[in-house]
């Protein structure tokens, strides 16, 4: 098997992925919600550019109304539907200006211009020459969808770092770690095609398929993870919220206003044994063992003790220490919701990440200590007794 016929290989097979992914994303439940839209026509215009290439490589177009000398640029889609699914998975989309309104009459314009460019060249009496023109003409596009679309990549970076105050709810459900992966996978992604083009232009126009071999296996790559992340996320995601809501528990209040006041006191074990059930109380009562991020600097704003005091009387009373003593609550948490018949369906992960823990990985680590078996053992030993 040939160089080529590898890389072309790869190019369908990423083309299959996408198809694939967006079919069984537009048909599930959540599917035809705007952010998962969105983010299916992203893996379309991709698939549709790897699919394109493809044929118009097998020759598949060859003679037919002169489309071997017309490749529409769907490449030039991609990176705005990326940013319409981001403001609507972050529920920006109304403090937002839709692109989309702009680029859909610009891609339009871009296909019939090179419509009407092939058409005027297209009895050119050379077939090296109209090759050498077209590939020519083709570059500059690629350059102007590159340019407008890396603009829109950085725009829509600046959105997702410099903007997390404008959506803390949707990060009590979702760190958004898969998209930041996604964005550094892009900026790889734009590293290859810039390597591409440069190679193409510095060889004139001619032998430089090569060039966008590295770029086929990454967009085979990147269509498979981001179909099934976005698969993945949006269904942790649902059922995290509906955990939440179904719970009745609202991690996005400010704990701090309802605050126990308790003072310095002797260290005396009858102090202490007070002390401890208060702090116990509160954190029960206000869920703070559900909220990843609660560290001992958070519980002592809330009591005004000090970091150290309330260290010593966990230790002393609860013989353990204070990520310990949380994690023992969230390991009841999780347990609760595993037997729970409601939520027989829901994902290992979604209930994890509901019960305080801030990753899958952490989850079963921590699960396993505490019960001598992971979330999924102990889950199917509960279906075996009853």
């Amino acid at each position: 098997m040939s160089i080529s016929v590898l890389f072309n290989f790869f190019l369908l097979i990423s083309a299959l992925h996408g198809f694939t992914f967006s079919v069984i994303l537009f048909c599930s439940k959540n599917g035809k919600e705007k952010s998962m839209l969105y983010l299916n026509f992203l893996i379309l215009a991709i698939s549709l550019n790897n699919i394109q290439s493809w044929a118009l490589e097998k020759h598949l177009f060859q003679y037919k109304f002169a489309l071997d000398y017309l490749q529409i640029p769907w490449h030039f889609l991609a990176m705005p539907f990326l940013y319409m699914f981001l403001i609507h998975y972050l529920n920006l989309a109304k403090k937002s200006y839709n692109l989309l309104k702009i680029i859909i009459p610009l891609f339009t314009v871009i296909v019939f211009t090179q419509i009407i460019f092939v058409y005027n060249y297209s009895n050119s009496p050379s077939q090296q020459k109209l090759d050498y023109i077209y590939e020519r003409y083709t570059s500059f596009e690629e350059i102007f969808s590159l340019t407008i679309s890396l603009s829109i990549f950085i725009y829509s970076f600046y959105i997702l770092y410099k903007k997390e105050k404008l959506f803390p709810k949707i990060l009590s459900f979702d760190n958004l770690k898969w998209i930041h992966t996604f964005f550094k996978l892009t900026a790889i992604g734009y590293t290859l095609w810039i390597i591409a083009l440069v190679i193409k232009v510095k060889m004139n126009f001619t032998g430089f398929l090569f060039s966008y071999y590295p770029l086929r296996i990454y967009t085979t790559i990147l269509i498979y993870w981001l179909g099934y992340q976005g698969l993945r996320q949006i269904r942790i995601f649902k059922e995290r919220k509906q955990i939440r809501e179904s719970l009745l528990i609202d991690l996005n209040g400010d704990f701090s206003i309802e605050t126990i006041n308790l003072t310095p006191q002797e260290t005396s074990s009858e102090k202490h044994k007070e002390q401890f059930a208060e702090i116990n109380n509160f954190i029960r009562k206000n869920k703070k063992f559900l909220v990843p991020k609660y560290t001992l600097q958070s519980l002592s704003k809330d009591t005004k003790l000090s970091s150290s005091t309330l260290s010593l009387i966990i230790n002393n009373i609860a013989s353990k220490s204070f990520t310990d003593y949380l994690n023992e609550m969230r390991v009841d948490q999780a347990k609760t919701l595993l037997l729970d018949p409601n939520y027989s369906n829901y994902t290992i992960t979604s209930i994890g990440l509901e019960s305080g823990f801030n990753s899958k990985s952490t989850f079963y680590t921590v699960f396993k200590k505490h019960s001598l078996c992971t979330p999924v053992e102990f889950k199917n030993m509960s279906i075996i007794v009853n």
